[in-house]
């Protein structure tokens, strides 16, 4: 893979009240990277998260992306919605469906931007608003079908089995087009089979959506099993940032997690 930078932050920090939740934070993402966001828990990792889809602005330094166009847009003080349209999309710890729609609609609603009918169409039902509803309804069956869960289109969303509202979340997030997802703890809450099978989603969509995927995750299975690189916070700074089989063997990661105790940390 050529280094193609898709994103890019320096000392890039946030202060809450006097609290430093996140200091001098700086990297680079390469386009196509799968890279784990990992670190005991309060290391800063979702506050990180909330600065790179714009519900946080940080206190200081500076973040680049570039859209698939490798256009530069910086930012600090872009709106969540604005950050989704220029191709950042993510997911939640807490799963934050619409859970009173329809497990289609949820769908349909990520789609909105990219409709070709305006509100003057849907208001007198011109041909381009039924158009447009076909072609919507035909995306929304793609996305469900690939995460399994088209024949429960019409239940509603708050309805579905945990694992299925993962899945949902993660169809929604990927119906937007982005050329980054991030995923926050994508596989809490899932037995063994189930956290297999995203294992095998997430790698898939990857490939076929030339997506860049950044991803925090508790499961060490998980992250071992699935991430090319992992970056390590505690207290809000990176402490380690290399290779898996590198992060498991790196002193300060095995002191961050368990305090001088002399063990490893495991992947099972």
């Amino acid at each position: 893979m050529s280094y193609d930078v898709l994103i890019k932050t320096s000392d890039v920090s946030i202060v809450f009240g006097g609290l430093q939740a996140v200091s001098d934070f700086s990297c680079e993402i390469a386009r196509g990277e799968l890279i784990g966001l990992i670190g005991p828990n309060g290391a800063g990792k979702t506050t990180l998260f909330n600065i790179l889809s714009g519900i946080y602005a940080p206190s200081s330094g500076e973040i680049v992306f570039w859209d698939r166009e490798k256009r530069a847009h910086r930012l600090g003080s872009l709106s969540p919605a604005r950050l989704n349209r220029i191709g950042i999309a993510r997911t939640f710890q807490n799963i934050r469906l619409f859970g009173q729609l329809s497990v289609e609609d949820n769908v349909k609603i990520a789609l909105h931007e990219q409709r070709g009918s305006n509100a003057l169409d849907a208001l007198f039902r011109l041909p381009s608003f039924y158009r447009d509803e076909k072609i919507m309804t035909e995306k929304t069956a793609a996305f469900l079908a690939l995460f399994k869960i088209e024949s429960k289109k019409n239940e509603i969303a708050s309805n579905l089995p945990y694992g299925d509202q993962r899945k949902l979340e993660i169809a929604r997030a990927l119906a937007a087009n982005p050329s980054l997802l991030l995923l926050d703890e994508p596989a809490a809450g899932m037995n063994p089979q189930e956290t297999e099978e995203l294992m095998n989603l997430i790698n898939k969509i990857r490939r076929d959506f030339n997506l860049t995927i950044l991803l925090i995750e508790h499961d060490m299975k998980f992250v071992m099993g699935i991430c090319e690189r992992l970056i390590v916070l505690d207290y809000g700074r990176v402490i380690a940032n290399g290779l898996p089989g590198e992060i498991k063997r790196d002193p300060a990661v095995i002191k961050a997690y368990f305090g001088d105790t002399g063990v490893v940390i495991s992947e099972k």
